[in-house]
């Protein structure tokens, strides 16, 4: 069966699942000015400070980081305005305190970004912005640690939809005080207007993105969730966009949600969302001044190296069809294209970390429907559904979801052959993007037991761990879908590398890395209708160094978490 066609603004058979330094950083060394006028230390949220949007850092290396804030202007201030960050070893700023000018830019909607240098590896850091005689929330944030690193604790998240939920999944993670860092996988806002896409809460503006202000104001709205506020300014962020930063099942010449010409030139609009992108998030381009590439790679000592890949943007050709159509199979298929898989590569095959993670947006391991065992499910109920009908006559080896990998065969076919053949070791593939948990093994032909025993997990070239969603909607949402736990048996039964499937719960993944092994848990928060609500470990999947497959594994001990309006060591 062909997939379902949906209007527009609607939810496509995806959606079911899923749904630097720059010019806004004029930034100079210049002596420290105590109290920069009358001081008024203020709540993160609304009153009357211009930093209503809290602070973020993000894209730590071991001698730098990005640090950003955002100025309101005024009423009457159209131009830059000037103001001081002030950057230190302990919370009340006094040791080792550095400060520099920034200067929140008008024409990057008073964003204020500072990559800030010389700083010492592994350590921990504070910082504050001022400006106008106010200050801003006092931030924390993380170098990365070099030379030898024993241990690394990593949140990981995607899929924030403010008007499906609310963001208590952020709220856990800036308790937990053992964070290295936070990355985000993806749709870290949405772009549809009011009731188009949930309707807990208001849109602002209450109408689809499409302009430049308009994703400025959308970012800006995110901005003031109080949970991802916090979030923000507890850890250090290291963030890729996946389509809904611009719109639905966007790629680099078309969107699914977008009509050329109703609503402008398709290029000019993905170039202002990721100009918003950009100016709203604490990231570093590689190319400053060139907002259209944002993969990049950040090490962690000897331990971790991490590839953080745009499967989106960059250089994706058109979605199609996986269920009918054979160029899936096409050599020429791009979905990073030969610039970023040469890069890659390249980086994988020089590194000496223990492991090697790639963090990125779409499944990439292979999901089939081979075809699934009748499990009664009412065909109405199948329909909704983002797979094949179950059991239909003449189905054989169909990938369901074309937007994933599966979509890009030969592409992941030469990253495969690659990792098998140069004998890479502890490839750890991060993914976001279909409001569900998956764990499983990647194997070139997970199938063919001759390649890849699903018992032993001989074979495996690495693993995979997938992030469910902070509030967007997953299979619990499909109406009638009594038999979830069969679909899922059934699932796993033609797909044998899986051995974790979770549909219908929102949280986080923990990634909690030694050089012995790195083990994802998966921790789910109780609600996303209220703010609030409490978090529970679900389950542990681990890898050792050295084996490439999965088993299972046990929650590691936390830090014990902080009150909301601590600051954790």
């Amino acid at each position: 069966m062909g997939r379902i066609r949906i209007k527009r603004r609607g939810w496509s058979r995806r959606d079911f699942l899923k749904r630097a330094t720059g010019a806004g950083a004029l930034a100079a060394a210049a002596p420290f000015l105590p109290g920069c006028g009358d001081s008024h230390p203020l709540s993160l949220v609304g009153g009357t400070t211009p930093f209503r949007h809290g602070v973020a850092s993000g894209d730590p290396l071991s001698d730098r980081v990005i640090l950003w804030t955002r100025v309101t202007p005024p009423a009457g201030i159209e131009g830059d305005i000037p103001g001081m960050l002030v950057i230190a070893d302990d919370p009340e700023l006094t040791v080792d305190a550095r400060s520099f000018a920034v200067t929140a830019v008008a024409a990057r909607d008073w964003t204020v970004k500072l990559d800030a240098t010389g700083l010492s590896a592994g350590k921990t850091y504070y910082y504050r912005f001022r400006t106008l005689g106010f200050e801003s929330p006092l931030g924390r944030t993380r170098t990365a640690p070099e030379g030898n690193v024993d241990h690394l604790r990593l949140g990981v998240v995607s899929c924030s939809n403010f008007a499906y939920g609310y963001f208590n999944a952020y709220r856990f993670i800036a308790q937990r005080a053992d964070l290295d860092a936070v990355l985000h996988l993806g749709d870290y806002i949405y772009e549809y207007g009011d009731g188009e896409y949930g309707d807990v809460r208001p849109c602002e503006p209450p109408t689809e993105i499409i302009t430049l202000e308009d994703y400025r104001r959308r970012h800006a709205q995110y901005k003031t969730d109080p949970d991802l506020q916090e979030a923000h300014r507890q850890h250090p962020w290291i963030c890729v966009w996946d389509d809904h930063e611009t719109t639905n099942n966007s790629r680099r010449d078309s969107a699914e949600n977008h009509t050329e010409g109703v609503e402008g030139v398709w290029q000019v609009r993905k170039a202002w969302g990721q100009q918003a992108y950009d100016e709203w998030m604490p990231i570093r381009l590689p190319e400053p001044g060139n907002p259209n590439r944002i993969w990049r790679r950040l090490a962690f000592g000897n331990l971790v190296d991490l590839w953080m890949l745009d499967t989106r943007l960059y250089d994706r050709d058109d979605e199609v069809n996986a269920i009918t159509s054979p160029v899936i199979f096409d050599e020429d298929r791009r979905l990073i294209g030969p610039e970023q898989r040469d890069w890659l590569l390249g980086g994988m095959s020089g590194s000496s970390a223990t492991w090697k993670l790639i963090g990125q947006q779409v499944m990439f391991g292979q999901l089939k429907a081979t075809p699934l065992p009748d499990i009664n499910i009412p065909l109405e109920v199948l329909d909704a559904l983002p797979l094949p009908l179950v059991g239909g006559e003449g189905i054989s080896d169909l990938y369901v979801n074309g937007d994933q990998w599966d979509g890009y065969q030969a592409e992941r076919r030469a990253i495969l052959d690659f990792i098998a053949d140069q004998g890479v070791q502890n490839t750890v593939v991060l993914t976001g993007d279909i409001h569900s948990s998956w764990a499983m093994d990647l194997a070139r032909d997970p199938d063919n037991l001759a390649q890849y025993n699903p018992f032993s997990g001989a074979g495996a070239l690495g693993v995979e761990f997938v992030a469910t969603s902070v509030s967007s909607p997953g299979l619990d949402v499909v109406p009638g879908l009594t038999q979830l736990p069969q679909l899922i048996s059934a699932l796993r039964l033609v797909n044998p590398h899986m051995k974790y499937i979770e549909g219908t719960r929102r949280g986080y993944l923990l990634l909690d890395i030694t050089p012995e092994q790195t083990v994802g848990e998966f921790w789910y928060v109780s609600t996303v209708a209220e703010p609030g609500g409490s978090e529970a470990f679900a389950t542990a999947y681990a890898v050792a160094a050295g084996d490439n497959h999965l088993s299972r594994g046990a929650r590691s001990e936390p830090t014990p978490t902080l009150p909301s309006a601590a600051l954790a060591p």
